[in-house]
């Protein structure tokens, strides 16, 4: 089936005492065990309105099992120290999401793990492999400033190695990007963003093989970020429209990309589909569609807290992937976690507004951040 029909059908729990089309909520934190070789529970990541969830989602990605956590952090740490540990070595992008970059930081000194950052290409991630090297972490496209890195070459350079490939597929989602197909061994998405879509939950997904996904399990289980039913469903509910909301979103995204570029006042625009896009060509060989997140820096002339404050339409806040419109500086957001230096070493500057485009009408859009620029 196509994915528009699975984001619908897929993965739900059919309940035949009553009929119901949508999966019912099992609020149960407590369930019995004898005659039964699984024994339910939440911190087991395998009640019903869980597996609904997962099941749906393998089906988009492609993927055999996952488990489902509490928020994308919980996925990406569950994920890593399935793999890796004291006296391993990990390969990072330096473009990662912020949570991403502080996990790393902050945790793998602690416990023993080796780390290194490197530029967004596969040619760096291969020249920073040593034998001690059990992960290599990517996304694609970037957050903030959505670079692009050639999945097929990285999952490559992970079987060469035997190292477990790892990306965040959260600012693609399943509909236009499928890493499983393209040889990475473990997708994982912060669900708060376009799986949610609604700016109201809060999880994360990893997916992977039957194999991988026990792993991933069993670290979770200790770690325990597990979700609860009632979000299990709102989650369900809202990847039902999941096709129909990134599908719209794309395309504004890609409008307004477009515009922003022609403008004086605006001096960088960051999104795959443009074709002078540094990433454009390989974004082409492995995405459906460029996405709904851009980035842009404004003119040395417009100070960003003043553009911010005059937008009626698009809401300056954190988070993405919403249905609504919403804007941040990811220096004060995101990455502000981040030193001065590494964010500028990056290319994080002070001026770089992040942009999750919406499903509202692109001609609004368009004229929100008109009068703004214009003040």
């Amino acid at each position: 089936m196509h994915n528009q029909t699975l984001c619908v059908h897929s993965g739900t729990y059919h309940d035949e005492q009553t009929g119901g089309v949508n999966t019912p909520i099992f609020t149960s934190s407590s369930f019995g065990y004898l005659d039964r070789d699984d024994i339910a529970y939440p911190r087991y990541f395998n009640t019903p309105n869980q597996q609904a969830v997962v099941r749906k989602l393998c089906s988009l990605e492609g993927a055999e099992d996952g488990v489902l956590l509490s928020s994308g952090m919980a996925a990406i740490s569950s994920s890593v120290l399935a793999f890796a540990g004291a006296g391993d070595h990990v390969v990072l992008l330096s473009e990662l999401y912020g949570g991403t970059h502080g996990f790393a930081t902050d945790m793998f000194e602690h416990l023993g793990i080796s780390y290194t950052f490197v530029a967004t290409s596969a040619g760096a991630v291969a020249e920073a492999v040593t034998p001690a090297t059990k992960v290599i972490l990517i996304e694609s496209p970037t957050n903030p400033l959505l670079g692009i890195i050639d999945i097929a070459r990285v999952a490559q350079i992970g079987r060469e190695h035997d190292i477990v490939t790892i990306i965040d597929n959260t600012f693609a989602t399943p509909l236009n990007q499928q890493p499983l197909a393209l040889g990475i061994d473990v997708v994982v998405h912060s669900g708060t963003k376009y799986l949610g879509g609604h700016s109201d939950l809060c999880c994360g997904v990893a997916l992977t093989s039957s194999l991988r996904a026990e792993s991933i399990r069993n670290v979770a289980r200790s770690l325990g970020g597990s979700l609860n039913a009632s979000s299990c469903y709102l989650l369900e509910r809202s990847l039902k429209t999941l096709s129909v909301r990134v599908e719209r979103q794309t395309q504004n995204a890609a409008r307004i990309a477009g515009w922003l570029a022609k403008l004086d006042a605006i001096r960088k625009v960051n999104y795959p589909g443009l074709s002078d896009s540094p990433g454009h060509a390989v974004a082409q060989t492995q995405m459906k569609g460029f996405g709904a997140m851009l980035s842009f820096e404004l003119a040395d002339n417009i100070p960003p807290d003043t553009f911010l404050r005059r937008l009626n339409l698009i809401s300056p806040a954190v988070s993405l992937g919403g249905v609504e419109t919403l804007i941040c500086s990811p220096a004060e957001t995101s990455h502000a976690g981040l030193p001065a230096e590494e964010r500028c070493r990056i290319g994080i500057s002070d001026s770089l507004l992040r942009l999750s485009v919406g499903i509202e009408n692109a001609d609004d859009l368009i004229a929100d951040i008109e009068q703004a620029l214009q003040g």
